[in-house]
């Protein structure tokens, strides 16, 4: 049987961000089995696509979710992507 997951790389990262938000790309890189360099290129995307903001934080970067955007899948566009990171890590909706 072909090697599937449930979430896309970007998803996965989203993930990551959501759980650490002042995790290093080394450290998303390793969770989500990806190069440092592809972390570093869907932290890009996100950010341009206005799912991340980025802020320096000294040497470090932390990010924040724009939890109000919505999927980019769904036809309706009518699902946050916040809704969905919280249903995937638990937290009660507010």
């Amino acid at each position: 049987m072909q090697r599937w997951t449930f979430l896309s790389n970007h998803g996965r990262v989203l993930l990551c961000i959501s759980h650490d938000p002042e995790a290093r790309l080394r450290d998303i890189a390793v969770e989500v089995g990806i190069t440092e360099r592809s972390a570093y290129a869907i932290v890009n995307d996100l950010a341009e696509g206005g799912y991340i903001t980025k802020h320096r934080d000294g040497r470090r970067n932390r990010y924040e979710i724009v939890h109000e955007l919505p999927l980019p899948e769904t036809p309706e566009r009518d699902v946050a992507i916040g809704e969905v990171l919280d249903t995937l890590v638990g937290r009660i909706a507010k």
